[in-house]
């Protein structure tokens, strides 16, 4: 099993001077950490206009950064606003191909719609409309990284004419490819077209188990044609995450930001809000009451059920069984509501030194095992996918100089 860090960049209300520039810093401190401990991902979501649930509408630059200050843990856009009126397709693709060249090919691109009228109405964007935007979008963000040149395109969302989309990345053909999901639904969306599945929903292991078969199960047939040029077959999966050795005190460190987590998503896309003016946390701790007692309470139950909040044991149990489920990745919620960054930093060691070991033990050899058998599968659905063809040289077409450049031509050509 491999293990991530999620950003969302978590910033509730009051706000004081120079706090930005501290959550900033702070997640890059912790990524920087999690390379060291041996982490394998981070993951950096786009959102725009979310107060106090989200800061972080600019991905590619703080993973360029983190980039910069690590070595080996891959840099994950989870995801990237891929419809045109977020971000042009060809800006996207120049982008991650620039993230992937200077991280020597440690980019992962995860690709997104939205969800809250917020973003959708700030841009313009059609809900009924947003999944198929999308599509649309990353099928020809991955012929832009693929092809030279590309030759274009008219769709039903977006066009360009044929030009030669620069750089290209490292990875090849191009960097791993995933999608958000949130339901089965999107499971399947993410399955069909031959996507890791982000599952941004926190689900219990029965659940997990149900949908990884669902999602293996579409990679396995004929349902399932890659929108991009290769398949990428891993589930991740989002857990809460703090660590102590009491479970009281793990409880009391991660246990109200991760309820806040979950407090301001439901809120933002079912409340109405005026910009500028949330009250997204003072709402949320008015509503929650003293619920961090009563919890550690509850947690001294002998038939407590372990989760990603509490004791090492009480991790190795929740990922044991995850990965009895099928689940590939697990991505940890540490940054959210006023999780301390010192606790966070502790969490995520101790979680190096007494967890983590045995599960990094098993992933390569896990790996290698699924890659053999979903092989067929793969070689199946790639030969499936409709391929952009590439232009012959004498189809290229000549982009004309300007108007004035060639009225210049013209004249010298006379004399």
């Amino acid at each position: 099993m491999r293990f991530g860090v999620f950003y969302e960049l978590q910033l509730p209300k009051p706000w004081n001077e120079g706090d930005e520039h501290r959550l900033f810093q702070e997640a890059l401190e912790q990524v920087v950490l999690a390379d060291r401990l041996g982490f394998d991902y981070a993951w950096e979501v786009e959102h725009h206009f979310l107060d106090e649930y989200s800061h972080s509408s600019s991905p590619e630059i703080f993973l360029a950064c983190a980039a910069g200050r690590t070595e080996r843990i891959r840099l994950g856009h989870g995801i990237r606003q891929v419809i045109p009126n977020y971000n042009h397709p060809a800006r996207t693709a120049e982008g991650i191909a620039t993230l992937d060249l200077v991280s020597n090919g440690r980019v992962d691109f995860g690709i997104g719609e939205g969800a809250t009228r917020l973003e959708l109405g700030g841009f313009g964007i059609s809900a009924k409309e947003k999944r198929a935007m999308s599509l649309e979008a990353a099928e020809q963000i991955a012929n832009m990284m693929m092809l030279d040149p590309y030759p274009g395109f008219e769709g039903q969302f977006f066009s360009m004419p044929c030009r030669n989309v620069l750089p290209k990345p490292l990875q090849k053909p191009h960097p791993p490819m995933w999608i958000a999901c949130t339901n089965r639904d999107t499971i399947r969306v993410a399955a069909r077209n031959g996507l890791g599945a982000l599952a941004f929903s926190f689900v219990d292991p029965e659940e997990a188990r149900s949908w990884s078969d669902t999602y293996y199960d579409i990679i396995r047939s004929d349902e399932c044609v890659p929108i991009g040029h290769s398949v990428n077959a891993n589930i991740a999966m989002v857990s809460n995450f703090s660590l102590h050795h009491d479970r009281a005190e793990a409880i009391r460190r991660g246990q109200e930001g991760f309820e806040f987590f979950n407090y301001a998503l439901r809120a933002l896309v079912t409340h109405d809000t005026i910009p500028g003016r949330t009250q997204l946390w003072q709402e949320f701790q008015a509503a929650r009451g003293n619920r961090t007692e009563e919890i550690i309470q509850a947690s001294l139950d002998p038939d407590y059920k372990a989760t990603g909040i509490g004791t090492p044991d009480d991790m190795r149990s929740h990922l044991k069984e995850f990965q009895n489920a099928g689940v590939d990745q697990i991505i940890f919620m540490q940054q959210a509501g006023r999780n301390r960054h010192q606790d966070i930093c502790d969490s995520l060691q101790l979680f190096a030194d007494e967890v983590m070991g045995p599960f990094a033990a098993q992933a390569e050899s896990r790996e290698r095992a699924k890659a053999e058998e979903l092989a067929p599968y793969i070689e199946a659905a790639l030969a499936r996918k409709e391929v952009m063809q590439p232009l012959a040289d004498e189809d290229i077409p000549i982009v004309q100089a300007s108007v004035k450049r060639v009225e210049l031509n013209r004249e010298v050509a006379r004399k």
